[in-house]
């Protein structure tokens, strides 16, 4: 893995507006937020996509992901929020280092916050869903 602005930012190499921190967790405000509250939760292993991310750490962020989402919720008055995590740059990853974004999304608000998103499914046959199905459970 790249040392990256992440990497950076946990080593208190470069400012960054903390919200929370734990031994294994970092939580900044994102500088380009999409909302007012968007907020990144960091796991301190260098670790690129969530696939890498060893099993201590993945538990650690799924710990504190709810908390953060409730503080994020009563701060900005969201009544709602995604929590989005891209792996790889194919899929929008622009820091390889993994992170998830909290985005508040504010009902009439006139500003357009929040993530802007298409759902575009696709229709695969029951066959389809049944061999794919197999094949993951295989591995797990």
């Amino acid at each position: 893995m790249s040392d990256t602005i992440f990497s950076k930012i946990i080593r208190g190499e470069i400012p960054s507006h903390k919200v929370y921190e734990d031994d294994h967790v970092i939580a900044i405000l994102d500088i380009a937020p999409l909302s007012k509250g968007h907020t990144l939760v960091i796991p301190k292993e260098p670790a690129t996509t969530l696939h890498e991310l060893g099993d201590d750490q993945a538990a650690a962020v799924g710990r504190v992901l709810p908390r953060i989402a409730r503080a994020i919720m009563k701060v900005t008055g969201a009544s709602a929020y995604n929590v989005l995590q891209n792996n790889g740059e194919a899929a929008g990853q622009a820091v390889m280092h993994v992170h998830f974004h909290i985005i508040p999304c504010v009902p009439g608000s006139d500003t357009g916050e929040g993530l802007d998103k298409e759902w575009n499914p696709t229709s695969p046959s029951q066959d389809e869903l049944l061999e794919v199905g197999k094949q993951i459970k295989r591995l797990l």
